[in-house]
């Protein structure tokens, strides 16, 4: 039934390269601004349960879900590279407090327990098996890390109170979560553990979810949070974006483990709904700010984009699960268009502070504008410059999590082929293959590959969505669903995949996208700051048919784009009889993902073409 088995991170290593960076960034920077960051707004605390009445911060009903990811992430890195000993101090001392302060029956909540325990699975919308879940999650994670067995033990007693909450003795007074993830995280327990009785009560709030009426407030429809119809009937990506990639990701990984057709085709369609009509050039998705959500197909506002940095995370996680129900390139294709995109967005070049939102259109103008609207009438306009923190703070360490797990993208394994999904600088070493690729992709298109085992069969190789003319040196070939097939020649091939600035548009049914261009450049989406170019950004035009030039920034390794592009000429008053009138100009492009770096200033990702 398991066509393709994804490999783990533990079996990659960057060996130099952006990646490499990144990663080191993440593990030596980002995750220790995020601890401090929640240490100084209470998140720690609350798991330590030493709240004292009246006293601020207290609990919030998710301030165990950010901790838990942080944690999460912690496990990854000492997977992967070993130490860590000041977090895991940190670590072992919370989950001391945990286990002397979880009710005798298995509950665990810092905000319940602490602030409303009269209402413990009484309210759908509080987070509760949320917050279970990322704790299931990062309890697997650091039991695996570390061999210390507490918190694991912890959050199993937490799932026993959970099964007879909601299944045996039906106690809750609600039957599915306002906030998918329990689904996914029993299904990860289950796999570490191999208790069957996980994988059942992950397979019990799938089925459940959408056969009747819950609790909820009045603000919203079941759309919302995927609750309108059975999940199997599910035909469009509807409601809050983060809970529905995260149901899809369990769906998709219940297929996997139960072979249920209806699942899978079910995720079919919504990963279809998504990736063909739903989503940002960038990999970002859920356009609309109020609700954080989906909405109607081709809906993409650049200005007001929603784009939440761990919506577009859940995407690659939904991808990454559906990689396994068969070889298609379109799933690495999803993924490599949110990593260089989306997902680098949402950290900043310093790694300290990161993005919530990830907008595609920045005018200052419209902040100005805002005062001159009551309140409750205003735009919901994104943030223009990333935090450190946020007070629904999901986002960084959900980034702490998936950058301390990047690897996992890269290779998956049928029973007679190994997989290629992702490039960069890195060794592969498993059971079965120690293989090297030197590259600076994608600063450049070729890869060599440095076989020095491999009983795989043969060697299948992504040809990304953007690559017109690529080359094989070294071996033969064959391409099949977007894949290149090759024996692996003797002791190594190089690939190379052409390399040039591309534009593209959008289909005429995105309003805001209508006469308009991107600028790419292989997987990376290209943007406009004012800070570069000296015009009103809307008023640009790029000639599509001149050279683009590509010009070296010394704050990242990818190069930014010179285009020819024109501007109206100015004149008097508010308006004239149209008359060509306008001067060439130098159009400065850089990296999307490298915007709002500097100071504030307009930004735009689609110019007039």
């Amino acid at each position: 039934m398991q066509k393709v088995k994804n490999i783990s991170f533990e079996n990659v290593t960057f060996d130099g390269g952006f990646w490499k960076s990144r990663y080191d960034l993440n593990r030596f920077v980002s995750l220790e601004s995020v601890y401090k960051r929640f240490e100084e707004t209470g998140r720690f605390d609350a798991l330590r349960f030493n709240y004292e009445k009246d006293k601020k911060p207290f609990p919030h009903i998710f301030f165990d879900s950010d901790v838990a990811k942080w944690i999460e992430a912690v496990g990854y890195l000492i997977i992967k590279n070993g130490g860590m000993e000041e977090q895991q101090k940190i670590i072992d001392a919370l989950v001391d407090d945990m286990a002397e302060h979880q009710l005798e029956n298995g509950y665990l909540n810092s905000h319940f327990i602490q602030i409303e325990p009269q209402n413990i699975f009484k309210n759908r919308g509080d987070h509760e098996l949320y917050c279970a879940g990322h704790l299931i999650e990062a309890a697997v994670a650091y039991d695996k890390a570390t061999g210390k067995h507490k918190f694991l033990d912890v959050m199993k007693k937490y799932v026993d109170c959970i099964e007879r909450a909601f299944i045996t003795q039906k106690t809750a007074a609600f039957h599915t979560c306002g906030h998918e993830e329990i689904e996914l995280a029993l299904i990860k327990l289950y796999d570490y553990t191999g208790v069957k009785k996980y994988l059942d009560m992950a397979m019990f709030f799938i089925d459940e979810r959408g056969t009747r009426n819950e609790p909820w407030s009045n603000e919203w429809n079941t759309n919302y949070d995927q609750s309108a119809v059975p999940v199997r009937s599910l035909e469009r990506a509807e409601g809050h974006a983060v809970r529905a990639v995260y149901l899809y990701t369990a769906m998709s990984e219940a297929y996997v483990h139960t072979g249920d057709e209806q699942l899978l085709a079910a995720c079919n369609r919504l990963f279809d709904d998504i990736t063909l009509r739903k989503m940002y050039i960038t990999g970002g998705i859920g356009s609309a700010k109020n609700g954080e959500a989906f909405t109607v197909a081709y809906d993409l506002p650049n200005l007001e984009a929603y784009s939440e940095s761990c919506a577009a995370l859940g995407l690659q996680l939904f991808a990454l699960s559906m990689q396994q129900t068969g070889p298609d390139a379109r799933y690495a294709d999803v993924i490599e268009r949110v990593m260089y995109n989306n997902m680098l967005s949402s950290t900043s070049l310093d790694g300290k502070a990161f993005f919530y939102e990830n907008p595609l259109e920045i005018y200052l103008a419209d902040v100005d504008k805002e005062r001159h609207v009551l309140p409750e009438r205003r735009t919901q306009l994104p943030i223009r410059h990333r935090l450190e923190v946020f007070n629904c703070s999901c986002c960084p360490p959900n980034i702490n999590r998936i950058f301390a797990r990047v690897g996992d993208f890269f290779f998956s394994e049928t029973q007679d082929a190994l997989v290629v999904n992702q490039y960069a600088c890195l060794t592969l070493a498993n059971d079965k293959a120690d293989i090297k690729m030197i590259t600076d992709y994608p600063v450049s298109g070729t890869i060599k590959f440095e076989i020095g085992k491999c009983a795989y069969k043969k060697i299948m190789l992504r040809k990304p969505f953007w690559c017109d003319n690529f080359t094989l040196e070294g071996a033969d070939y064959t391409l099949n669903g977007g894949y290149i097939e090759t024996d692996g020649g003797v002791g190594g091939f190089t690939l190379t995949f052409e390399m040039r600035p591309y534009f593209v548009k959008a289909r005429p049914e995105v309003r805001s996208d209508c006469g308009r261009v991107a600028l790419m450049y292989g997987p990376i989406v290209y943007c406009m700051e004012k800070l570069d170019n000296p015009y009103a950004l809307n008023a640009l035009k790029v000639l599509i048919d001149a050279p683009v030039r590509p010009v070296a920034n010394k704050d990242y390794l990818f190069p930014d784009f010179v285009a020819e592009g024109i501007v109206d000429d100015e004149f008097e008053g508010l308006y004239r009889k149209y008359a060509p009138s306008c001067k060439r100009v130098k159009l400065h492009f850089k990296p999307y993902w490298t915007f709002a770096n500097r100071e504030e200033c307009d930004m735009i990702v689609w110019t007039r073409d």
